[in-house]
């Protein structure tokens, strides 16, 4: 019997402990509550005065600048270095009567560019000058000779036919008629002797006339 009681007894302890441990069970953590962001009030946009335009005031007025034209170029060349020779060789020409009166042309431009072919005439009349064998017409009896005709003092006669008006107007037995020909930085100087009377070509000749630097 007290066998019974003491098994009944341990039974009784067991329950007991066994229900201490469930009533200290540990309660489950308690959910926190998520409380709502509120919601930040939206700031309204500074608002920027607007800034009248002010008009811009007018400036001086700048006068163009006048364009100075420019100058061109001037080629001068050796004349008297190419007109010496063919001018002897002209001298010693058959048909030549000493003596005679000789008109010396204006030398014409005949090259692709502007030539200033005063130098190279009066480069031609110097040649010419104490020849001994011409008499030539003076640059003042072609002058009038010229205006008699219509044309001006400065005008080259420009044709061989022009040429031999002129020189029978003065009375003159031979026409010199020169041009200068081909490329403007390098002409070519032609000369032609003519008979007045006849229109008969008595002589010609050429060279190159170069540039002095």
């Amino acid at each position: 019997m007290i066998k019974g009681i003491h098994r009944y007894l341990v039974i009784v302890a067991a329950a007991m402990i066994l229900s201490g441990c469930i009533n200290r069970g540990e309660a489950p953590a308690p959910v926190e509550e998520v409380k709502p962001v509120p919601e930040q009030p939206v700031q309204p946009q500074p608002t920027v005065p607007t800034v009248p335009t002010v008009p811009s005031q007018p400036g001086p007025i700048e006068q163009p600048q006048p364009t100075i034209p420019a100058t061109p170029k001037v080629r001068s060349y050796d004349w008297g270095s190419t007109m010496q020779p063919m001018v002897g060789k002209m001298l010693q020409a058959e048909g030549v009567t000493p003596g005679g009166v000789l008109l010396v042309d204006s030398v014409n431009n005949r090259t692709n560019g502007s030539l200033q072919t005063a130098a190279a005439t009066e480069a031609l009349r110097g040649a010419l000058a104490n020849n001994g064998k011409f008499t030539l017409v003076s640059a003042q009896q072609l002058s009038l000779a010229k205006q008699q005709l219509g044309l001006s003092p400065q005008d080259s006669l420009g044709s061989r036919s022009k040429a031999i008006g002129i020189a029978r107007n003065v009375s003159a037995q031979y026409v010199l008629y020169s041009n200068a020909s081909g490329n403007v930085n390098a002409p070519t100087l032609k000369m032609q002797l003519m008979l007045v009377q006849t229109g008969e070509i008595i002589w010609s000749g050429s060279g190159a006339v170069q540039q002095t630097q």
